[in-house]
């Protein structure tokens, strides 16, 4: 399946000269959604993993079917001031600002292997920080996906010490 018929392009957002690409339209088709997770889990079904965390917010959308799909416990990376309990902090930079993600700080147990979830990789910053809060728990990031991977912004260079996979480039 064609995942890149499934996502709607948006000029222009969330600010001029951006080119937004939209999951929405992905996820409200069940068959395409189901292929993306299932297609998710095969690449990444050689790699030992003992939960799966949804990076804040359309990251949720597949960490957690992923996580069912593959039995796993799921872990959430939210952004700042959502989480409840104590939490580790990481900031980073987005292609159009700053802001930082957080994770409870018993979210991942000592060497636990983590798979990082998200919807688009960008400039890498988001997925870094990610990365850096399930390292900072004990953890082990045993890969990062993403559906879609903005190629030309060259983000997998932030994360070249992570195996990452993603199911369209643009």
């Amino acid at each position: 399946m064609d995942l890149k018929k499934h996502i709607r392009d948006i000029p222009d957002f969330p600010k001029p000269g951006i080119m937004f690409r939209d999951i929405t339209t992905l996820i409200q088709n069940p068959r395409a959604f189901q292929y993306a997770v299932e297609s998710m889990a095969e690449r990444f079904d050689s790699v030992k993993m003992d939960a799966i965390a949804g990076v804040d917010a359309r990251g949720f959308m597949f960490a957690a079917p992923l996580a069912l799909h593959l039995a796993l416990p799921l872990v959430i990376i939210r952004k700042r001031g959502k989480l409840p309990f104590e939490t580790y902090s990481q900031s980073y930079d987005l292609e159009y600002g700053t802001d930082s993600l957080e994770i409870h700080v018993d979210a991942v147990t000592t060497g636990c292997r983590v798979l990082i979830v998200d919807d688009l990789l960008a400039t890498g910053g988001s997925l870094a920080a990610a990365a850096a809060l399930v390292e900072r728990c004990g953890g082990i990031v045993a890969g990062i996906g993403v559906v879609i991977e903005l190629s030309e912004l060259g983000g997998r260079s932030a994360l070249n010490r992570h195996r990452t996979e993603s199911l369209v480039a643009y």
